[in-house]
């Protein structure tokens, strides 16, 4: 089959398309997927860099961390699917192929009459905020969620899950045109440009009316910690998931002590098995349906086909995506 492969650590230079890589099979209790497309993941370049290693038992040189695709092949102990069905999902590695395997309790039904393009935009981005906002969140109406970086793929879903939920929502964004799409398209109550600098507390708590804001969705870090600190309410929660800003930060502990604020950092990747599933399974139960109603929609920036990974991660690196850079295989 062809494959992306990592061949060194040397970021673009690294990715390298081959036609003989070896197929997997499906064993017990896993489904072989013919891939139709990926989502393009920040983490696949660091990845390339040598500086996201893969979990154990994925493929470590062929990175890809979600698809969309059919069901090409059925390992023993499976049950409630069936050869063709439209399928996507979260795996730690190796969606950059033709074929994958995927556990059966890791795997999602694609939505109604999704293209598999739509489709791929969904599990990475969908599954860590609805991860973020609601199970480790405790997202409620009455919230007033900030989200950082809110035109990128999580952001987009962060922002219509809180749409969903009847929170009031906040999001920061350098791109003052991500943000005028982000409240045409999607609803977007306060959007708050940052320019060079993080500038941002004294705007969240004026439309708050002072309160603050009660959750943050941080996938930012860096420099915004310290001011999205000073936007938020007494005993306000922030789940940080990304890093787009850095990782070192200087914390004023004082205001964390003082406000008592909950600080929590999560990632998907190396989360064990049976974690994975029951994600799965809440995105299932919550977030199935709303695709099908069409309350919640994917946010779809781009196509590339595989051989045009250099100008799908140029564009992710540009920062002029709004929503997800998706991955296909030429027919």
């Amino acid at each position: 089959m062809k494959a992306i492969r990592i061949v060194g650590n040397k970021g673009l230079a690294s990715l390298v398309l081959e036609r003989d890589v070896q197929r997997p099979e499906a064993q017990s209790g896993q489904l072989l997927i013919r891939v139709e497309a990926a989502g393009l993941n920040r983490a696949d370049i660091l990845q390339s860099l040598g500086q996201y290693p893969a979990p154990p038992g994925v493929p470590i040189d062929v990175p890809g961390l979600e698809y969309a695709g059919v069901v090409e092949a059925i390992g023993d102990d499976v049950a409630g699917f069936n050869l063709g069905d439209r399928v996507m999902g979260l795996v730690g590695g190796g969606a950059f192929a033709e074929y994958l395997v995927a556990e059966k309790s890791e795997i999602l039904p694609i939505p109604g009459a999704l293209s598999f393009a739509q489709a791929a935009c969904i599990p990475e981005a969908f599954a860590t905020a609805f991860d973020a906002l609601v199970t480790q969140g405790g997202l409620v109406a009455s919230d007033r969620v900030l989200i950082h970086a809110i035109g990128s793929g999580v952001g987009v879903a962060a922002l219509q899950i809180c749409r969903a939920w009847g929170a009031l929502t906040l999001g920061t964004s350098r791109s003052e045109t991500k943000l005028r799409s982000c409240v045409s398209e999607y609803g977007l109550n306060v959007p708050l440009l940052c320019s060079e600098v993080p500038a941002f507390a004294e705007a969240a708590r004026t439309s708050t009316q002072g309160r603050g804001v009660s959750l943050v969705v941080d996938l930012v870090g860096g420099p915004y910690l310290t001011e999205t600190f000073q936007a938020m309410e007494t005993r306000g929660r922030i789940i940080l998931v990304g890093l787009l800003g850095g990782s070192t930060v200087e914390l004023n502990l004082r205001m964390l002590m003082q406000k008592r604020i909950h600080l929590t950092g999560t990632v998907m990747r190396s989360r064990s098995r049976e974690e994975k599933a029951s994600v799965t399974q809440a995105i299932i139960d919550h977030l199935i349906p709303m695709f099908q109603s069409k309350v919640l929609r994917p946010k779809l920036d781009s196509v590339f086909v595989f051989d045009q990974l250099s100008d799908a991660i140029q564009r992710m690196q540009s920062n002029r995506s709004f929503g997800k850079i998706v991955l296909t295989w030429p027919h």
